[in-house]
């Protein structure tokens, strides 16, 4: 075995390595999931004999595949500490996840949480936060965080919008100011906030639109990425004591050919990593699986690649099939603040009559932390209006949505990707829960 200290100072790149029956083996295994063997100790002296170790500074490195699927087991390694993936990264909208302190955040095992852009700059403003030591400082989570453009919030939120070459001119939905987002300034104001993934301006096409309206977004969208290149480079942004990541958006709307096209050139511009956007903007299911599977095989396997706002536990685990490492959703917590619980046999809505006298935790598979409260005293709460309801609501889901991609690693270090996917899936969508 590899000393601590060794460990400490050096990571493998990759421990893809075959024993004699041919399966892929992770580093190192903590504890497997329900009717999965663990890696015995032979295994993993394999691995350590062929693996190949490379300084802390690499920023991401494949440790296993699936098999059966495009399924990745990857290690993101960021300014403020390392990121397992496939990951589920909770929503902090405002810099904060809803009704959730940070200390919860780490119980619950986050490793990664997001931020608004859009929202951070126009209340308290960018400037504030970098003065209380950026996002970091200013909320005190000091684990890895991403920051998105703000593109899609002008999109979706703002009044008045209006595109054009420079930036996407708009009234904002808090006073109806007349401001101007530019890749440039969006670009600024992630690097004050000081996140360790900063995503790049871009378009966020509507659905249904036209072919030629989804290239002409593309091309604009290509333009503003190659500005926010120069920025990035001429700048250098910092995030903590490291450098700041930076990923594209691929867009392209439900056109496969266009969805090669902006995968094709944001590689050649070579970021840190790739994200699917313009997806869950009102598409059918079958078109959101689509646009993954147009754009991910023409994006570099040694890279993570990110799928924008999404979404339900089964469509997670259909996008890690096709080769996703990262999610993120406001669902498990909106959800949850109008009564709904995630559990193995589908949604829960406490707040129905059936649930008054349930003595049952919420879900066999509950944190610690929730699972001595009946569903019973967590309707009560909902009908009584208190905000632990929310908060207990909340804390469950999110703790479903990481347990799930958590699941998802565990069976891809064995090879059993496929199998857990399917099991899981089954169960869930053959739920009888009021």
């Amino acid at each position: 075995m590899v000393s601590k200290q060794g460990v400490m100072k050096f990571r493998p790149i990759t421990c893809i390595v075959a024993n004699s029956c041919g399966r892929s083996l992770p580093v190192i295994r903590r504890h497997s999931p329900p009717g999965y063997r663990a890696v015995c100790d032979s295994d993993l002296a394999m691995w350590a004999i062929a693996a190949i170790w490379l300084p802390l500074t690499v920023s991401f490195s494949l440790l296993s595949t699936d098999p059966a699927s495009s399924a990745r087991f990857g290690r993101l390694v960021l300014a403020h500490g390392a990121v397992d993936t496939p990951i589920f990264m909770p929503v902090g909208t405002q810099g904060s996840v809803k009704t959730l302190h940070p200390a919860e955040l780490e119980l619950l095992g986050a490793q990664i949480i997001l931020g608004n852009t859009y929202h951070l700059w126009l209340r308290p403003g960018h400037e504030l936060i970098r003065e209380m030591g950026g996002l970091h400082g200013f909320t005190t989570w000091q684990k890895p965080m991403l920051t998105d453009s703000g593109g899609f919030q002008v999109w979706s939120l703002a009044k008045l919008r209006k595109i054009t070459e420079e930036g996407v001119h708009f009234q904002n939905h808090l006073d109806g100011m007349r401001m101007l987002l530019t890749p440039e300034l969006s670009m600024e104001i992630q690097a004050a906030l000081g996140s360790d993934i900063a995503m790049l301006f871009d378009e966020c096409p509507p659905y249904p639109c036209e072919e030629a309206y989804a290239a002409k977004s593309l091309a604009l969208t290509t333009r503003w990425a190659r500005r926010c290149k120069d920025w990035v480079s001429a700048n250098e942004p910092r995030s903590g004591d490291g450098r700041q990541l930076h990923f594209g958006i691929v867009q392209g709307s439900v056109f496969a050919e266009l969805r090669e096209q902006s995968a094709r050139e944001l590689v050649e511009l070579d970021f840190d990593g790739y994200a699917i956007g313009g997806v869950s903007v009102g598409e059918p299911e079958a078109e959101m699986f689509r646009a993954i599977e147009n754009a991910v095989p023409f994006l570099p396997p040694d890279k993570p690649r990110y799928a924008m706002g999404l979404g339900s536990p089964p469509q997670i685990l259909e996008m890690i099939a096709r080769g996703v490492d990262m999610f993120d959703c406001v669902m498990p917590t909106r959800v949850a603040r109008h009564g709904v619980a995630f559990t193995l046999d589908g949604p829960l809505h406490i707040k129905n009559l059936i649930y008054a006298k349930d003595a049952r935790p919420l879900c066999e598979s509950s944190h610690p932390h929730v699972a001595g409260f009946s569903r019973s005293y967590i309707r009560h709460l909902f009908r009584a209006g208190e905000i632990l309801a929310l908060r207990l609501l909340s804390f469950h889901n999110l703790h479903f949505y990481l347990r799930l991609v958590a699941g998802a690693r565990e069976a891809i270090a064995i090879g059993a990707f496929s199998d857990y996917k399917d099991s899981f899936i089954r169960r869930y969508n053959q739920s009888e829960n009021p």
